[in-house]
């Protein structure tokens, strides 16, 4: 699969960010905890203070840091997801089926369990929007069926697990982006999709994560 493109390809930025990380990742601040100002973490990395700039908004679109205007910047987390998301870009076509299988099999199955009825409006909605592109632009189709399925692990009310399937959404449109360009698009597999949701609508958990399993082995 093709690699995440680096945000800023500047050396001297990726520099700055594997220094401030390295800091991070080892505990140097406390979650919560008020960074060093610009022109401190200039000295100390010996960087202009724009680089250390342009580093600190990167940190901050990845969500380690919070920078609050006239405050300063705030540890938030010491999990990049960035780096995650890098990781995963490099997993194989089978080695993303198998994650699928772990991750959104058990996330339909709690779906079918907890599902309200503002998740079934919007499981429809996604589902009508996905069958209109369904034939037409691959591109248009795979935003479309990524929002049915983030919805569908969204109906499983589990936070954690809607964290990780919005990174690993990534993964699944690539995967099938590579498939689809491949093989044509078939009825019989968007009929699936459609007994998918029926399942989670009819609360039957095992129905569902089958046809999920079946979805994922045959996009």
């Amino acid at each position: 699969m093709t690699d995440i493109a680096p945000l800023i390809k500047r050396s001297l930025v990726d520099q700055a960010l594997e220094q401030l990380r390295q800091r991070i990742t080892q505990g140097t601040w406390a979650i919560g905890e008020r960074l060093p100002t610009e022109p401190e973490l200039s000295a100390e990395l010996g960087i202009s203070r724009n680089t250390v700039r342009e580093a600190m908004r990167v940190l901050a679109f990845s969500g380690l840091i919070e920078i609050r205007q006239g405050d300063g910047s705030y540890l938030r987390s010491m999990t990049d997801p960035l780096g995650a998301m890098r990781a995963l870009s490099h997993c194989t076509l089978e080695q993303a089926q198998e994650t699928r299988q772990i991750l959104e099999v058990v996330a339909i199955g709690l779906a079918a369990l907890r599902r309200t009825e503002d998740d079934l409006h919007g499981l429809r909605e996604a589902l009508q929007q996905s069958a209109v592109l369904y034939h037409g632009d691959l591109e248009a189709y795979i935003s479309a069926d990524l929002v049915f399925h983030k919805r569908l692990v969204d109906a499983a009310h589990n936070p954690a697990l809607s964290e990780l399937y919005q990174y690993f959404s990534a993964i699944v449109g690539a995967q099938l982006r590579q498939t689809l360009n491949i093989s044509p698009r078939r009825q019989a597999v968007f009929d699936l999709h459609i007994a998918l949701l029926d399942a989670v609508e009819h609360q039957d958990p095992e129905r569902a994560k089958s046809l999920c399993r079946q979805l994922i082995n045959e996009p």
